[in-house]
């Protein structure tokens, strides 16, 4: 074999051998980032959920769903969590689309009887300072939520306080207030007619 050729075969054999690590490492990488991934949708979820034990862990359960109700044409979450086959409770993902600085995402956890558990913003673009307020581990304003239903609340009191209903607004984000607001209140609703649905296997 020609030096020439040498060269070549020691080039190609050095390509190969540098492509194989890149996908090795690439493989490594996205099962690192899907491990993370997964455990923060757990950690997300376990804060929006009722505690107890459940029949599978709910990140399993997982199905998407279009409804203008819970922010628009976007596919959006939905998981269910059953004791002993009977449904306990559901987490919806909805979008405000009306924030401040654009769309806010939200983990709205339900009890099967339609009770909110918890909510969590898990994704928004307010102002600092301002708007982030409606980060649960920035204050708890976003805990004022818990326990409100749609057959415990009268249909006006799902309002900010300045509008006649019962719920305080963040202190220079009423734009961002009420859009989280109304985002949680549509999505109870939607969630009283659909209960079902949701439940379905």
């Amino acid at each position: 074999m020609s030096s020439p050729e040498r060269t070549g075969v020691t080039l190609a054999a050095a390509v190969l051998i540098a492509l194989a690590l890149l996908v090795s490492i690439s493989q490594l990488t996205r099962e690192r980032i899907d491990q993370a991934q997964q455990a923060l949708r757990l950690e997300n979820l376990s804060a929006v959920l009722p505690p107890g034990e459940f029949d599978q862990n709910p990140v399993h359960s997982v199905r998407q769903h279009v409804a203008p109700e819970l922010g628009g044409q976007e596919l959006l979450d939905i998981y269910t969590a059953f004791t002993h086959d009977s449904p306990v409770a559901a987490v919806l993902e909805i979008l405000a689309p009306d924030g401040y600085s654009g769309n806010i995402r939200i983990l709205l956890g339900l009890l099967y009887s339609g009770e909110v558990v918890a909510a969590r913003v898990i994704e928004h673009k307010e102002t600092p300072g301002l708007g982030d307020g409606i980060e649960y581990r920035k204050s708890n304003w976003i805990a004022q939520f818990d326990g409100r239903s749609m057959t415990g609340d009268e249909p006006a009191t799902w309002q900010l306080k300045n509008a006649g209903g019962d719920y305080d607004a963040l202190t220079g984000a009423t734009i961002t207030s009420r859009a989280v607001l109304q985002a949680i209140h549509r999505a109870v609703q939607w969630y009283d007619s659909n209960r079902s649905q949701v439940f379905a296997q």
